[in-house]
C-alpha cells in the first residue's frame, strides 16, 4: 500500500467519525479499519435526567469520586446522599436506560421524581475514590490518629455539594443502609450546618456486640467473603475460593474458624488480623462502637433509625442508638425509630412478603411514601410538619403499623421454662412430684453441630441467606441436642412490644460452651383456610451468647464444669402478636453452624486457634428450679 493511499483510508475513517457525530451521513466504507468507538455518551439527548461525576476534594487533598443525578429541569431542590463502599458508579447505573428510575435503586423513585437531587458517593479507598480504605473507619481519636474520618469527609462533602449544585436549595439529608447506615450516623458527628436530615438504616454500630462481626463473642465465618471482596483492591473482588458443595462440611472440615482463614491464605488480611487478635471486647472493639460515640455529643441532626425485624446482619445498630441518644431528646421531637418485618435492608426492596410471611401490600414502599419521606421533605423542603411519630412499628401477626411514644413500650414478663417441656408465665415453686431433676440436658457434640438453615447449606445463595431468620425452625425441633419447651395454645394475644430478655441458668460437663436461644410462635396444625402456614415454627428471634464472657465481654474466663451460671443477653427488637391458638415455644441448644464457628466446649485462649483435640462433646444442663429459674422475658403489653 502506498503512503498516499494509507493517508487516503485514514481521511475516510476521519469523515466517517466526524460525519456520524455531526448527524451527517458517513461515507461507505470499503476497507478494514479500527472498530473501537472513541467516545460515547450513553446519556442521549432524550434522556429525562442529568448525571455528573465529580472528584469532590477533602481537607487532606485526598479526592472522593461523586455521582449527581436529578431529573431535567430540577431547581432549587433537596440533596439526598448515600455514602458508600459499594461502587456509587455502579449504583448509578443499575439499568442501561434513559428513564431516572430505572437506572437508580428502586427506593430512589419516590424522591427523584418529586425533584431531590441523588447523590452517591465513593467513600475514600474504595473504587473510584482516592485515599486508603479501612473497615468502619474510627472516628478521630485513641483509634484514629489522623485528622480525617467518614465525620469529616461528610461534612467536606456536603460543603461542596451545597456551594457547587447549582440546581440545589442549600439543604442536604443523608441515608442508606448497612455500611451506609454507618456513614449516615457518621455524618450526624459534629454535622455541616447544611445537614438538616438523616435516616440511618440498619447502620453498623457494634460490630462485636451484635452486629456484622461477632454476636456476643461467637464469631460469624461467612463475613471472611467480606474481606476478600472488599480489602483486596479498592475494586469489587470475589468471595474466598472454596468452590461449590455444602458450606456445613467446608467449614467443619476446616477446623477452626482461624484454621479456615489460613486454609486460604486469608490470615494476611489486616482486618482479618485485626479480628483474630480480638477475640474478646477489648478496646480494639469497644472504643469504635457508634452508640457510645454518639451519646457523648449533642443531638443536632433530626434523625429517624430504620431497622428490620429479622435482619440477618445488623439487628443491633439502631436500636442501640435510640438506647443510648433517646435521653438526649427532650422534645421528643429529634430521634425516631422505625422497626418495619423486613431482612436486611429490605426497606429498600420490595417489602410485600418476607419467607413464608405474606403481608396485605408492600410495608417497605407505604413507609417509604408515609413516613420517610414527608419526615424528609419537612426539613429538606420546608413542607408542613407530618407529626412523625417518635417510634413506628410494624405488628407481624396482626399486620398493622403502630405508632408509639417510646420504645420499649411492653413490661417484661417472665415466661418460665416448665418440667415436662412445658413453658408458661408461673415461677416454678417446687419439683414435680415423681421428677428427680429439676433440669433438662442434652448432648453437644462439635462434630455434629446443629445447622443455622437445612442442608445442604449455600449461605452465598440470597434466597438461604435473606430470609433465614423467619425460616421454620421444625427442620432441628426433632433433634437430640435441641431442647424444645412450649405453652399449651394461648387462650389470647400475646402482644410483645420491645426486646425479650434471656435469662438462662445452665451449667455445662466443659470448661466453654455457646447457649443458642429463639423464641417461636407455634402455627396451629391443620389449618384448612392457611395450609401454608399449618404447623409452622416462626423465630420471632434467634441469639448466640459466648459462655466465657458470662462474667464480662472483655474477661474470657473458663467455666467451671457442673457449675450453673446466669447467661443474660437479649433478642432482637420485635412488635408481634402471638395470636390466640397459636403456641410460644423457647428453643435451647449450643451451636448455629456455620454461620457461628464452634466453640470447643474446652476453654482455650483464642478460640480462632482452637485445635481438633480441643473439641470435645460437653453434657449441657439447662434448669428450670425455684432457684435457678430459666426464662424468655417477654415485653409484653397490656399484661
Amino acid at each position: 500500500m502506498t503512503r498516499w493511499r494509507s493517508i487516503g483510508l485514514a481521511a475516510a475513517l476521519s469523515l466517517a467519525l466526524a460525519g456520524t457525530t455531526s448527524g451527517q451521513t458517513p461515507p461507505k466504507v470499503t476497507q478494514m479499519t479500527p472498530d473501537m468507538n472513541p467516545t460515547w455518551n450513553p446519556v442521549r439527548p432524550q434522556a429525562d435526567y442529568i448525571r455528573r461525576t465529580e472528584m469532590i476534594p477533602m481537607r487532606d487533598g485526598v479526592k472522593l469520586f461523586t455521582v449527581i443525578v436529578m431529573k431535567k429541569g430540577t431547581h432549587n431542590a433537596p440533596i439526598l446522599l448515600d455514602r458508600t463502599p459499594y461502587n456509587a458508579d455502579r449504583s448509578t447505573s443499575r439499568m442501561p436506560s434513559q428513564k431516572i428510575v430505572d437506572i437508580l435503586p428502586v427506593m430512589d423513585a419516590e424522591f427523584v421524581n418529586d425533584g431531590y437531587i441523588r447523590v452517591y458517593q465513593d467513600i475514600r479507598g474504595r473504587n473510584k475514590s482516592e485515599g486508603e480504605f479501612v473497615t468502619n473507619r474510627p472516628i478521630r481519636g485513641p483509634l484514629n490518629s489522623t485528622k480525617v474520618d467518614e465525620s469529616t469527609d461528610a461534612y467536606d462533602t456536603i460543603d461542596w455539594l451545597v456551594k457547587n449544585v447549582p440546581e440545589s436549595n442549600g439543604k442536604v439529608g443523608i441515608t442508606g443502609s448497612s455500611y451506609l447506615g454507618f456513614t449516615t450516623l457518621m455524618a450526624t458527628i459534629n454535622p455541616h450546618p447544611a445537614l438538616k436530615a438523616a435516616v440511618p438504616q440498619s447502620p453498623m454500630v457494634d460490630g462485636w456486640i451484635g452486629d456484622d462481626w461477632f454476636h456476643n463473642g461467637a464469631f460469624r465465618q461467612p463475613n471472611l467473603d467480606y474481606f476478600t471482596e472488599m480489602t483486596l483492591n479498592s475494586g469489587d473482588n470475589d468471595p474466598v475460593p472454596n468452590g461449590s458443595g455444602d458450606d456445613y462440611l467446608k467449614y467443619l472440615s476446616a477446623g477452626s474458624a482461624g484454621d479456615y482463614a489460613r486454609k486460604y491464605g486469608l490470615e494476611t488480611f489486616p482486618f482479618i488480623q485485626k479480628l483474630m487478635q480480638n477475640p474478646a471486647y477489648t478496646d480494639f472493639w469497644s472504643l469504635q462502637a457508634v452508640d457510645k460515640w454518639l451519646a457523648a455529643r449533642p443531638l443536632s441532626v433530626p434523625t429517624m433509625l430504620v431497622v428490620g425485624q429479622w435482619d440477618q446482619e445488623d439487628s443491633y445498630g439502631a436500636p442501640a442508638v435510640y438506647k443510648a441518644v433517646e435521653p438526649k431528646d427532650t422534645g421528643n421531637d429529634k430521634l425516631y425509630l422505625v422497626i418495619g418485618p423486613w431482612r436486611h435492608s429490605g426497606v429498600n426492596y420490595d417489602g410485600s412478603s418476607l419467607g413464608p410471611l405474606i403481608f396485605p401490600g408492600d410495608t417497605a414502599l407505604d413507609y417509604r411514601v408515609r413516613y420517610m419521606k414527608p419526615f424528609l421533605d419537612h426539613y429538606l423542603k420546608d413542607a408542613p410538619d407530618p407529626k412523625t411519630p417518635p417510634v413506628l412499628t410494624y405488628a407481624t401477626g396482626v399486620n398493622r403499623w403502630d405508632e408509639s411514644p417510646r420504645w420499649p413500650m411492653g413490661r417484661l414478663t417472665p415466661l418460665y421454662l416448665q418440667a415436662g417441656f412445658g413453658l408458661g408465665f408461673d415461677k416454678p415453686t417446687t419439683n414435680p412430684s415423681g421428677r428427680k431433676t429439676d433440669h433438662d440436658d442434652y448432648v453437644s457434640d462439635p462434630a455434629k453441630p446443629v445447622p443455622f438453615v437445612p442442608r445442604p447449606v449455600h449461605v452465598r445463595d440470597g434466597d438461604v441467606w435473606k430470609p433465614w431468620l423467619v425460616h421454620d425452625q421444625r427442620f432441628v425441633s426433632d433433634r437430640t441436642d435441641v431442647l424444645v419447651y412450649q405453652t399449651e395454645p394461648l387462650k389470647e394475644d400475646v402482644h410483645i412490644m420491645g426486646a425479650p430478655q434471656v435469662d438462662l441458668h445452665a451449667a455445662t460437663s466443659g470448661t466453654d460452651s455457646d447457649f443458642v436461644v429463639k423464641l417461636v410462635d407455634v402455627y396451629p396444625d391443620g389449618d384448612t383456610y392457611h395450609p401454608e402456614t399449618a404447623g409452622l415454627e416462626l423465630p420471632i428471634g434467634i441469639e448466640i451468647f459466648r459462655g466465657r464472657y458470662v462474667h464480662g465481654f472483655d474477661k474470657p474466663e473458663a467455666l467451671k464444669p457442673g457449675k450453673i451460671e446466669d447467661f443474660r443477653f437479649g433478642l432482637p427488637n420485635v412488635d408481634h402478636v402471638f395470636l390466640k391458638g397459636h403456641r410460644i415455644q423457647v428453643q435451647v441448644q449450643s451451636t448455629l453452624f456455620p454461620l457461628y464457628d464452634r466453640n470447643p466446649q474446652t476453654f482455650v485462649p483464642n478460640i480462632f486457634n482452637a485445635k481438633p483435640a480441643d473439641y470435645q462433646k460437653a453434657t449441657e444442663s439447662i434448669y428450670r428450679s425455684p432457684t435457678a429459674p430459666s426464662a424468655v422475658l417477654l415485653p409484653i403489653v397490656g399484661h
